[in-house]
């Protein structure tokens, strides 16, 4: 049997960094067995669902590499079905209408709660005859859930997980307004979509129970679930906005890169003994549940912030100048050429694409305007004629010149190094002066040079 996941968001708001590691484990469950993943928007939430919101979840996955195999299904499309469905189970005697009021509802919870019990509804619809139903109420539609023994969940996480059926109450399926519940759209969708495996947070563990006695009704293969902790600040509470960033755009604007993030996430909840560093091919590889773990696990931005820099230095140059150009603005060819030559060393010393971006101001503005004190200027004539003569302008040449003039005149290689980096970009932190000198290429660094000498 084809192995199928899905990742179903709610689009009232961004993707929020929780749903995107649920999206990335499912998709990887399914790249790894060679199945497929799908895409479900659950917006039956019409107030608070919005055309931003989707754009916002497809942009956020796109970014994160993670791809949809069919189209994405829209929840709202699908609600004639669900209703469809409720009243199949009514016909068969598995559901039945509900007329209890409002205030019989709240009766009932006010005195449970007097009794010290649950609030929960006390089936006196389930077997009466609606014949009896009073005048002016809408009914809603309400599951037989069993009265006796055990609904049994083997989670591939959580293991072997139960709950008596007398502690379920008979949930709703469809409410009086004519539309389908959470509980009734989650299943029929998953049924008809075919999903076979379902890796979500362990928030939905209750909810699992119930979705259990909706497949049981309908006779249908309940999928296998793991329910996975939830995302813990470095505190060890909630991840909540006072930890950070929630929504995965957010880290896309504090220029980490997606392969970083989805390394991190992916660090979050499953293990592979004690690698850190975690490429996407190789997490397809390796991705199973077997290495999911029970857990809650903490979004450590220390961590994130040193794997951006690993994969900083490892990305192709041209991609990272394809980065960098939007957050720059326009400028010509020419600085986009020196921008490529020096993206070896500006990547080095830049552990996210802010930091890059403004490193690379040392290539893109006009010379700083230095000035020399006396002995800064003498360097400053050694270093010229070593400069205006050399035809052989690369980093390895320029380095044994310039080191062989220090050493020839009494002068140590830092303090040319140090002269030469305040001429060249009038900076403390900046790649190597032989990056800024290849660079800027032999035109340019002349003329900088000869700037600061006024």
């Amino acid at each position: 049997m084809e192995m199928i996941t899905r990742f179903a968001p709610s689009p009232t708001g961004f993707l929020h960094i929780g749903g995107a590691r649920t999206a990335l484990f499912n998709w990887l469950l399914a790249r790894h067995y060679g199945g497929k993943f799908l895409l479900r928007i659950e917006d039956t939430d019409r107030e608070r669902s919005t055309p931003e919101a989707v754009d916002a979840i497809f942009s956020g996955l796109k970014w994160l590499g993670i791809d949809w195999d069919e189209e994405p299904v829209f929840q709202s499309s699908r609600l004639d079905r669900h209703v469809e469905l409720a009243k199949k189970l009514v016909a068969e005697r598995k559901a039945y209408h509900c007329y209890c009021s409002a205030e019989e509802l709240s009766s009932m919870r006010q005195e449970a709660k007097s009794r010290g019990k649950s609030p929960r509804y006390d089936r006196r619809w389930r077997d009466r005859d609606p014949a009896d139903a009073p005048a002016g109420i809408q009914p809603v539609i309400r599951l037989k859930v069993p009265l006796e023994g055990t609904t049994i969940l083997q989670d591939v996480v959580q293991g072997t997980v139960d709950v008596a059926n007398d502690q379920l109450d008979d949930m709703i399926l469809v409410r009086s307004d004519g539309t389908p519940t959470f509980m009734l759209s989650v299943v029929a969708d998953d049924h008809d979509m075919g999903v076979t495996h379902v890796i979500r947070g362990d928030d939905h563990l209750t909810n699992t129970f119930r979705h259990i006695q909706i497949y049981n009704a309908f006779n249908w293969n309940v999928p296998q679930y793991g329910h996975i902790p939830l995302i813990h600040g470095a505190d060890g509470a909630k991840l909540s906005k006072r930890h950070g960033a929630l929504g995965i755009e957010a880290y896309r604007d504090m220029g980490y890169l997606p392969e970083a993030v989805c390394n991190c996430l992916l660090r979050l909840g499953w293990s592979h003994g004690d690698d850190e560093i975690i490429p996407q091919d190789q997490a397809i590889q390796w991705f199973t549940t077997d290495n999911l773990g029970k857990s809650a696990s903490q979004l450590d931005f220390a961590k994130l912030l040193n794997l951006n820099g690993y994969y900083m230095r490892e990305a192709d140059d041209q991609r990272l100048l394809e980065e960098l150009l939007p957050l720059v603005g326009n400028v010509s060819d020419e600085i986009r050429q020196r921008l490529l030559r020096g993206m070896n060393g500006l990547k080095q010393r830049s552990k996210t694409l802010l930091e890059l971006r403004d490193l690379s101001y040392i290539y893109i503005n006009p010379p700083p305007d230095s000035k020399l004190d006396l002995d800064s200027r003498v360097v400053w004539g050694i270093i010229i004629q070593v400069l205006e003569f050399e035809e052989n302008w690369s980093e390895e040449n320029l380095e044994k010149e310039l080191r062989t003039a220090a050493a020839e005149n009494g002068f140590t290689f830092a303090r040319v190094a140090q002269v030469l980096r305040s001429v060249l970009s009038d900076r403390k932190i900046t790649p190597s002066v032989f990056d800024m000198l290849v660079s800027f290429g032999k035109n340019e660094s002349l003329q900088r040079m000869r700037a600061a000498f006024r």
